[in-house]
């Protein structure tokens, strides 16, 4: 057995709230979005550098203010990309945790929250 990819599915109230955050200021890109019928909740995918979000508008699929965890390289860059965007809501810092890692800490307009984080220790070669 294998695990392929593990796809966290967050909750949503406004498609366009939605994008306004993970599209224009994290800097996703919405893959495809899904309605059952005209005037139905939405359920979409955004992704960015291997990262895959599924963003939900159903009331069954998740509960709002969930936290994911992203391990990723490069949070120095991402940290002073997002300073470059003038999101009025939202200005995250970075800081080194006890778990020796580098943490940037998002929260969108729905309560949830990611952790992106960079190892501080270093990497034994494969």
């Amino acid at each position: 057995m294998e695990f392929l990819k593990t796809i966290p599915i967050l909750r949503i109230f406004d498609v366009a709230k939605a994008k306004e955050f993970y599209v224009d200021y994290l800097g996703f890109t919405s893959e495809w979005e899904h309605h059952f019928e005209e005037n139905t909740p939405a359920y979409l995918q955004v992704s960015r550098a291997g990262l895959t979000l599924h963003l939900s508008e159903h009331h069954g699929d998740c509960c709002p203010g969930s936290t994911v965890f992203v391990w990723m390289t490069g949070i120095e860059a991402f940290h002073a990309e997002l300073g470059t965007k003038k999101y009025k809501y939202l200005r995250p810092g970075i800081e080194t945790t006890f778990y020796d890692t580098k943490c940037v800490e998002v929260i969108d307009p729905f309560g949830n929250r990611i952790r992106f984080n960079e190892s501080l220790k270093p990497t034994e070669a494969k």
